[in-house]
């Protein structure tokens, strides 16, 4: 109960810090106005790319004739996560738009918080198995292991779920934003710094830092397998490409939207107070949010340069 507890704490930093108005006597830090133009303008292009994208790629993976692989298991995991999340972007877009001022009841408030996070994290782990999946096939091609099982991949689906999910639910309480006015939402009233600082230690660790490490090392390995095998064959080769393809991209989405978001939220914790040398820093978190939020449209590039057999399915989809 209390890592759960420390979980949810940590998750709300990143938006207790955009939201906050940091002001002394001599320098107004808000950054209202700079929200208002980024966010609204990022979260409807990427509302509309996810929202296209994720639903084709749903239709692809549930058709009757898509193969059926521990691969494509987690990716349509993936699909159902990224979807469910940018179906909330134009709710934010318009919180922002209104000049940061929510208008569609505390419970949906509520719900905008938990789905972000959810959605973040549900994606670390699905495309850190992802690589892992991937990190076998090209290490250990003769090699039964249970993450590659359909059976066990059904699974481990189902308890990075239940675990994001459970973890999340304390953002579902009422006044968990820290404000009474009805009309603040995403805005989250900034606590204690040190001890947000601790908490955030604790999520950067289990939800990036150790995720982000393991591809790393799928990575490594899977480059020096294929170095050392000198005659691929055809089929061998195609089967290397697409798991090598796989953990690229999959290391590209990292470095681009969860790196960037994770290394600002910690360094905005360190270096909190309001000055007009920190103002960059808050506006770049913003900026960093946004790149985080974009891993929800760019993962169908994953599933169409890595899924089994979806490159031949979108492509006879567009010859009807």
């Amino acid at each position: 109960m209390e890592r759960r507890r420390v979980w949810l704490q940590t998750m709300n930093i990143s938006e207790m810090v955009l939201g906050a108005n940091f002001t002394n006597n001599s320098f107004n830090c808000t950054i209202d106005g700079f929200k208002q133009v980024i966010y609204p303008i990022m979260y409807l292009l990427i509302f509309f790319l996810g929202a296209v994208g994720n639903s084709l790629s749903i239709y692809v993976f549930f058709q009757p004739s898509q193969r059926k692989t521990s691969v494509n298991i987690y990716m349509q995991n993936l699909a159902v996560s990224d979807l469910m999340f940018v179906s909330t972007l134009p709710f934010r877009a318009t919180y922002f738009l209104l000049g940061s001022h929510w208008v569609f009841g505390d419970i949906l408030c509520r719900i905008m918080t938990y789905i972000l996070y959810v959605n973040m994290y549900c994606s670390i782990y699905f495309l850190t198995v992802l690589s892992v999946v991937r990190f076998i096939a090209i290490v250990y091609p003769f090699k039964r292991w249970k993450v590659t099982n359909m059976k066990y991949a059904k699974i481990i689906c189902a308890a990075i779920w239940i675990f994001v999910l459970a973890a999340s639910i304390p953002l579902l309480c009422k006044g968990v934003a820290g404000y009474d006015d009805p009309g603040k939402c995403l805005d989250l009233h900034p606590s204690n710094t040190h001890r947000l600082l601790i908490m955030n230690s604790f999520v950067l660790l289990v939800g990036f830092i150790l995720p982000f490490c393991t591809i790393i090392v799928c990575y490594i390995f899977a480059i020096r397998a294929l170095l050392k095998s000198r005659n691929p064959q055809c089929k061998k080769a195609v089967c290397h490409k697409k798991a090598l393809s796989t953990i690229i991209i999959t290391l590209i989405l990292f470095l681009l939207c969860f790196l960037p978001y994770h290394i600002l939220r910690t360094v905005h914790l360190m270096l909190s107070s309001c000055s007009p040398a920190n103002l960059p820093l808050h506006k770049a978190l913003v900026v960093t949010l946004c790149l985080a939020a974009m891993n929800s449209c760019l993962d169908p590039v994953l599933y169409y340069f890595a899924a089994e057999n979806f490159k031949a399915r979108i492509r006879s989809l567009y010859r009807r």
